[in-house]
């Protein structure tokens, strides 16, 4: 079996990205909640580490969660993070306090002994740069330990008990404000644990084709929604390597895609892969439904549901389906079992098909749901993908019916297409399209007066939208120079009927999203 690492989760909100550091290392790793887990739990899993994660609580108070039963009895490495150093501590002997000192945002930490997680990153004496987040700090060390490191903060910043293989820190590695995280990360998987950092999306590959052969067996049928998205995409492609022409993919083409993206789906799937795939064109139907609609979350729930009913539908013509493949990814799965207790995974449209397993009997086939987003895109180049498909920025659900506030109407559409394709090709033609998370243009819901060839116009606004992230949880405005921006708006203004003023959005997320609706 491969090397694993288990996170126990005390509600962080960047708990995901400790998985996602260990896994760039090569060692798979997975995320649990502290109160889902239990000695049995942990020995079952069979892992080579613990890295406890940080969280909201205080562990001065009486109710606060702590590790489970055997975390430090069983012989395993631990690394304590931030909450997780400071439970380690308190149950271990040692003693934690609130402090007048907090320490929150970027720190310095003053290396003051050498350690197996320092081993070739931190040398004594450095002043390393790291991230801090927290109010409580330890006051006294359990016995065994020693200090390596402290901060203005944090006297214990980093701790250290070599012959049991335990190590705490009051900052955060995994994010990439402490620079060299990710090294120590990797030291404690690969250094501490001893794990071999043999985990390869070529090995993940195999296991994945093993996995599905095994649950859909040797006559087994299976339908996926295909949005021509990165998920559903490298869903489909990896199932047809897996089951062959079992594989039954379903288009239901709302009329919301961008300028040529409904036609590129149905060549590449149908005419490259030579996946069976039925296109059902819908979009009479969706966009009748959506007249007149303007409200945002109204929108959303008609495209949903109108989704199920005419995948239903057709998934009911093509008859003997047993299975529904869908691109669930690792980021949904530990959304809905949160250690503090967040909401159950939102359904998107067009992506995870809620309510159809139920209405159908139908078992659900999952193979992407250990991976993250850029996993996902590291699969699709095993499987030999186009960079096109791989590469491609996020795309909602519902389409372009949410970036255009309002009423959604085909002329609206026919514009914000054209001027979507021209933003889109101009970027391409810069070499900056694989530096941008998402960009798109969105049409407004305001009229603006101008004046082309000598007359007066009242034509639409046309926002442009781009911006830089790593999981799109929070999220920068792409900083194009103001000759880019000229260029295109110009372009925009001279090739589109209907748009008169052209405007860039430079609002971060938060506050902002990054879509408009």
């Amino acid at each position: 079996m491969t090397d694993r690492i288990l996170i126990i989760d005390f509600g962080s909100q960047v708990t995901q990205l400790i998985a996602r550091r260990v896994r760039e290392a090569g060692v798979y790793s997975e995320i649990h909640p502290y109160n889902r887990l239990d000695r049995a739990a942990i020995e079952a899993f069979g892992p080579k580490g613990l890295i406890l994660s940080g969280g909201p609580a205080s562990v001065t108070e009486i109710t606060s969660p702590r590790a489970p039963d055997g975390s430090f009895d069983l012989g395993l490495p631990v690394l304590g993070i931030c909450y997780g150093e400071q439970t380690m501590c308190a149950e271990l002997g040692g003693e934690v306090e609130n402090s007048d000192h907090q320490e929150f945002g970027r720190a310095f930490v003053e290396i003051v002994d050498d350690c197996l997680l320092f081993d070739g990153v931190w040398n004594t004496g450095d002043r390393e740069q790291v991230w801090m987040s927290h109010g409580d700090r330890v006051v006294r060390l359990p016995e065994g330990f020693r200090v390596v490191g402290t901060s203005d903060g944090a006297p214990y910043a980093a701790i250290a008990d070599d012959e049991r293989r335990f190590y705490g820190v009051q900052f955060h590695p995994e994010v990439v404000h402490t620079p060299h995280g990710a090294k120590l990360l990797a030291n404690f998987a690969k250094l501490v644990c001893g794990c071999a950092g043999d985990w390869t999306m070529a090995a993940f590959k195999g296991q994945a084709i093993a996995r599905i052969r095994d649950q859909v067996g040797r006559d087994g049928k299976v339908v996926c929604g295909l949005s021509g998205g990165v998920d559903s995409s490298v869903v489909a492609v990896l199932l047809h390597e897996a089951i062959g022409d079992r594989l039954t993919c379903i288009f239901v083409d709302h009329g919301l895609m961008r300028q040529g993206e409904a036609e590129q789906v149905v060549s590449v799937f149908r005419d490259h892969y030579n996946i069976p795939l039925v296109h059902r064109n819908a979009s009479e139907l969706f966009l009748g439904r959506l007249d007149g609609v303007d409200d945002p979350e109204a929108k959303r729930k008609i495209i949903g549901g109108l989704f199920i009913d005419v995948f239903e539908e057709e998934a009911k013509k093509i008859g003997g389906a047993a299975f529904l493949a869908q691109g669930t990814l690792y980021p949904d799965v530990i959304e809905s079992v949160s250690a503090i207790g967040g909401p159950s995974v939102t359904i998107k449209s067009h992506h995870n098909v809620g309510g159809l397993p139920e209405r159908m009997n139908l078992q659900l086939v999952e193979p992407l749901r250990e991976l993250f987003k850029d996993e996902v895109r590291a699969l699709g180049r095993e499987l030999g993908m186009a960079e096109a498909l791989v590469g491609r920025h996020p795309f909602p659900g519902p389409g372009l019916a949410i970036r255009i506030p309002g009423a959604v109407t085909r002329d609206k559409l026919d514009i914000l297409r054209r001027a979507d394709a021209i933003f889109r090709e101009e970027i391409e033609h810069a070499g900056l399209y694989n530096a941008i998370w998402q960009a798109f243009a969105v049409l407004l819901p305001v009229r603006s007066v101008g004046v082309m060839g000598d007359a007066r116009t009242y034509d639409h606004v046309c926002a442009l939208r781009a911006v830089t992230s790593t999981d799109g949880m929070t999220a920068d405005s792409f900083p194009f120079d103001h000759e880019f921006l000229s260029r295109t708006g110009t372009r925009i203004i001279n090739e589109v009927r209907g748009i008169n003023r052209v405007v860039y959005d430079v609002t971060s997320k938060p506050p902002g999203t990054i879509e408009w609706e």
